[in-house]
């Protein structure tokens, strides 16, 4: 695996800090900044708007660009407007310099994704979707909790200057490490025009993965979303369990992402087929047993495992199936992945504001996961072949071989 595929999943994981930090340090920021905790919420919201519309407009943006330029540009405004967020006295500066960061991060994401299959041979892609998709993981672990712990000593400005700082090295190594041509290789590849990716990824054969994804992420983040309540008031589990079991989740993720991009490649198919009905499954449980202490513990690092699994799978197929993509398919699936993760906790909002009490967001997860199975099974039906489709082909095979491939002459088939 080339070092760079490394480097860009670092990359990811100081992105992914920025994203997901903002749940430990609201209650900083709003009494900084004298606003409402609502308001405050609102910086988690443009940031999500931001993710889902600024992946694809900012792939385009950046299309006619080797590669490298446009990873430096992108990491180069993000580590700007975290340092004018962590500056900034007023609320309305940092909502604006969320949404720019986002924009920033989603456009880093989709060239990322394109640029790190595109340094492997086919057998590897997986593997390297895989790392970069790790880095969220690895943020989820590690970098949410010490911003949380950063925020906590020193204020919720020391966290924005620590995504920052931790973003520089990334720079460096993608300037040195990541190759100057389009999708990420060193000689510059005959562009697609954006109505041929376009069509390629609006076909029915990615419509329904792109859909599936997102399906997926918005059952993950709906879950991920409330499970602080769920464990205090549910669970009856302390204060002091939550941190511990997102570390668990974060550490489930992580091993899921390993996992699938080792056998994604060779069984696409089968490993995302196991993950959404597995998935479906351990949802379902968590909101029968959110009870029990012990159940739910052991299921949060099971359900993270399986969600970026799945998730991984899900994007290493959606990429495997747009070669003729190679600008925006990167981007098509940042925003499958991020507009589930709006939505999901949207829908889990819902829930609870109607009284579902507080396993209802978990209940949500389940049911968007039995849509995601019945558009996968669905898909599924519809591509196989009928019965006499089937023997019409088996004949034509037949026949091919009677008469050899076309431009062959009799007798020299060996």
């Amino acid at each position: 695996m080339p070092f760079a595929v490394y480097v860009l999943g670092l990359a990811v994981f100081a992105q992914g800090t920025s994203e997901f930090m903002l749940s430990g340090l609201l209650s900083g920021i709003a009494a900084d900044l004298g606003v409402s905790l609502s308001a405050a919420g609102l910086l988690t919201s443009a940031f999500a708007v931001g993710m889902v519309v600024g992946a694809p407009l900012m792939a385009l943006f950046s299309r006619a660009w080797p590669r490298r330029r446009a990873l430096l540009l992108f990491l180069a405004v993000f580590v700007a407007v975290h340092v004018v967020g962590a500056l900034t006295p007023g609320y309305g500066v940092l909502l604006a310099t969320r949404f720019v960061g986002a924009l920033a991060n989603a456009g880093f994401w989709a060239v990322a994704l394109s640029t790190a299959v595109a340094m492997v041979p086919d057998r590897l892609k997986g593997r390297a979707a895989a790392v970069v998709v790790g880095g969220v993981t690895i943020a989820c672990v590690v970098g949410v909790p010490a911003g949380a712990v950063l925020g906590e000593s020193w204020g919720w400005r020391s966290a924005f200057w620590a995504v920052a700082i931790v973003s520089l090295p990334a720079f460096v190594a993608v300037l040195r490490t990541v190759p100057g041509g389009r999708g990420g290789t060193d000689v510059e590849a005959d562009p697609v025009s954006v109505r041929e990716e376009l069509r390629v990824l609006t076909g029915p054969r990615l419509r329904p993965v792109l859909l599936t994804m997102a399906l997926v992420q918005g059952a993950t983040f709906c879950a991920f979303s409330y499970l602080e309540p769920l464990l205090t008031r549910e669970t009856g589990l302390g204060a002091g369990w939550v941190p511990v079991s997102l570390a668990l989740f974060g550490a489930g993720a992580f091993a899921g992402v390993t996992v699938a991009g080792r056998f994604a490649d060779g069984h696409p198919v089968a490993v995302v087929a196991t993950g959404l009905a597995v998935l479906t499954v351990g949802w379902s449980a968590l909101a029968l047993t959110a009870g029990s202490p012990v159940l739910t513990l052991g299921l949060i690092p099971l359900l993270g495992l399986l969600a970026f699994g799945t998730g991984t799978a899900l994007i290493t197929r959606v990429l495997g199936l747009a070669p003729g993509a190679p600008t925006l398919a990167g981007a098509f699936s940042t925003t499958a992945f991020n507009l589930g993760a709006t939505v999901g906790p949207w829908a889990g909002g819902l829930a609870l504001d109607a009284g579902f009490g507080y396993r209802a967001p978990v209940g949500v997860s389940a049911a968007l996961m039995v849509l995601a199975l019945l558009v996968a099974a669905t898909t599924a039906k519809s591509r196989r072949p009928r019965a006499g489709e089937r023997r019409l082909s088996t004949v034509n095979r037949c026949a091919r071989g009677r008469r050899g491939s076309p431009g062959e002459r009799p007798g020299t088939r060996l």
